[in-house]
């Protein structure tokens, strides 16, 4: 019955119980997929479990409610299925989607005639809503994608990808290695999808101490401890209806990943020194450098969250697996750097320079690129960056020439390793007479080689654990577990 009704109009949203009596919700999700269907679809269901809840975003649903439904949690789902204010909001402020992924335009601007089942969802307002910001809001969708630069048959997956995931509030979480643009891809989600005009709130989940997580996700009231001298909002009432990022998501101690999963799960959060949970609507996007599902099997990770988190997975090539984009980020950059600084023409890379950045390793990604471009244009003398202001032999990352190749040369060039005749075989015996010997454990040789380094470093700066990782680019936090591990104390840096 509601295939037939959908053949005959288009509607805004959907409404489906998860068990039907002539078959599952389920089923039909997959069909208004396969169809390319604009509707936006929510399943609700009183066999709730994390099993079907994966599988119905999956399916491509909006998003899934469990039975009994809170009402105030189910309007704000539907509010947001139609890009609309979260609840709350004053009457007259709703917004239209931000993006409509290519091909949806027509099928959701077009109100139908409302049926029983659906009635709360096809309104004029919810219509109007959509004629009104759907041909405004494409090019901000659009241009969150072209900032992802590069051609590559990578980067054109990733863009597909994150035009079909910002249609739903499944969980999303990116990974790749650091620099490759995750918050970017994040940003871009948020933008592509109806709730690009609600916040966007970013959060480096390594970088806040351990002991002030809890009041800076959830908020706290005032009095809650001292120094509370009022109430103040979390990062999820701060993203209340639109897109939390939390980046670096492998780096939140276990008695957190606990909390974060309840609040995922119950779609409620409790500040400190509050005695009631307060609903929230929030996308939650996630990224990571690690490999969690390694995580989980040293038990550094929850896996219930893991798999609350991980429901599409979307992964960033690093930047040597796309060498063809290097040319087309190389401008886009320079185009960026010259705005900002209000030059025309922008600084262009020559062949030289460019061929000398394809033999780069680029171990920080795109990040390094972008950190080697700015300095190059301050040391260029023109408008052109040769290989001379690249330095990449400072940075020590161009391939080194062979053996083979390092004796062809001074062959050809009569230099003195060539007229005494020097061979590859004596070059590598000599060089490993110089060479210390190799370690019989690796694993404490580095120990000790990292705990050499810590102890210099919290000498140097008086035992000042937090300027002594400050200088090593470490957190507080990473010191305090380098230092346990290694078993430092501060009578090993003579400290009283």
């Amino acid at each position: 019955e509601a295939w037939q009704r959908l053949a005959e109009q288009p509607y805004h949203a959907v409404i489906t119980d998860m068990r039907l009596p002539d078959g599952n919700g389920l089923d039909l999700l997959r069909r208004l997929e396969a169809a390319g269907r604009a509707e936006k679809t929510i399943v609700i269901t009183a066999y709730g479990s994390a099993e079907n809840a994966v599988e119905a975003l999956k399916s491509g649903a909006f998003d899934y409610l469990t039975k009994p439904v809170d009402l105030r949690q189910f309007r704000s789902v539907v509010a947001s299925a139609l890009g609309r204010s979260p609840v709350g909001a004053a009457p007259g402020s709703a917004s239209a989607p931000a993006a409509v992924p290519a091909g949806q335009a027509g099928g959701s601007a077009r109100p139908g005639q409302p049926t029983p089942g659906a009635a709360a969802v096809t309104g004029s307002t919810a219509a109007a809503a959509n004629r009104g910001g759907a041909a405004a809001a494409e090019p901000a969708g659009q241009a969150a994608l072209r900032r992802l630069a590069g051609g590559s048959a990578a980067m054109q997956q990733v863009r597909t990808l994150i035009e079909r995931v910002a249609r739903g509030m499944a969980p999303v979480m990116v990974q790749g290695e650091s620099g490759t643009g995750k918050e970017l891809v994040a940003r871009a989600i948020h933008d592509v999808s109806s709730r690009a005009d609600l916040p966007f709130i970013a959060v480096n989940c390594g970088a806040i101490p351990e002991q002030l997580l809890e009041a800076e996700f959830f908020g706290y009231r005032k009095g809650a401890f001292t120094g509370a001298n009022e109430d103040r909002q979390g990062f999820f009432q701060a993203a209340q209806g639109g897109t939390l990022f939390l980046d670096e998501i492998g780096d939140l101690p276990l008695a957190m990943q606990s909390k974060l999963l309840r609040c995922i799960q119950e779609r409620s959060v409790r500040p400190l020194g509050a005695v009631s949970e307060s609903p929230v609507n929030v996308r939650i996007v996630s990224a990571t450098h690690k490999d969690l599902g390694a995580e989980v099997q040293e038990g550094r990770f929850r896996q219930d969250l893991y798999y609350r988190l991980n429901v599409i997975q979307l992964r960033l090539p690093p930047l040597r697996e796309r060498a063809g984009d290097l040319q087309t980020i190389c401008d886009a950059v320079l185009e960026r750097i010259a705005r900002d600084a209000g030059v025309s023409p922008p600084p262009r890379v020559s062949a030289e320079a460019m061929a000398a950045l394809a033999g780069y390793a680029f171990p920080g990604n795109v990040r390094e690129l972008e950190n080697l471009l700015h300095r190059a244009v301050t040391l260029a003398t023109g408008d052109v960056i040769v290989q001379a202001d690249l330095m990449l032999g400072e940075l020590g990352g161009v391939e080194d020439l062979t053996a083979a190749d390092a004796d062809a040369d001074a062959a050809s060039e009569g230099s003195p390793a060539a007229a005494t005749g020097l061979t590859e075989g004596s070059a590598t015996a000599a060089q490993a007479e110089a060479e210390p010997p190799l370690p019989d454990d690796l694993v404490a040789h580095l120990d000790e080689v990292e705990r050499s380094i810590l102890l210099r470093a919290l000498t140097l700066h008086r035992f000042n654990r937090t300027a002594a990782g400050a200088s090593l680019g470490l957190t507080l936090r990473q010191m305090r577990y380098r230092m346990a591990r290694l078993g430092i104390a501060a009578a090993d840096a003579g400290q009283d």
